[in-house]
């Protein structure tokens, strides 16, 4: 069991430093397709939770594990959503102004 909880903490700190690393080199212009993408990934994760919740059966810690998860995730879909509309926002065009003659 221990071993396996290493190997879960050192997949856990590679993915993170490899996805930090990959963060920091996207160009201004890719921000928006890569939210999309997390976006995504982010509803995998919704249901994930959401399947550790139901299968629960009790357990209390996979209760609370499923829940803080869920929550973490609702928060990551809903916030890159409203960064996305708002990124997306700036590029739209405004509409023309009706002169008064």
């Amino acid at each position: 069991m221990d071993s396996i909880f290493v190997n879960a903490l050192w997949v856990l700190l590679l993915g993170s430093l490899l996805g930090l690393e990959l963060i920091g080199k996207v160009p201004p212009t890719l921000h928006t397709p890569l939210m999309s993408g997390a976006n995504a990934i982010s509803g995998i994760t919704v249901l994930a939770a959401l399947t550790a919740i139901i299968k629960s059966n009790g357990s209390i810690p996979l209760l609370v594990l499923g829940s803080v998860s869920l929550g973490f995730a609702l928060f990551n879909v809903i916030g890159g959503f409203l960064v996305t509309d708002r990124m997306l926002a700036m590029f739209s065009r405004k509409p023309a102004r009706k002169e008064n003659r």
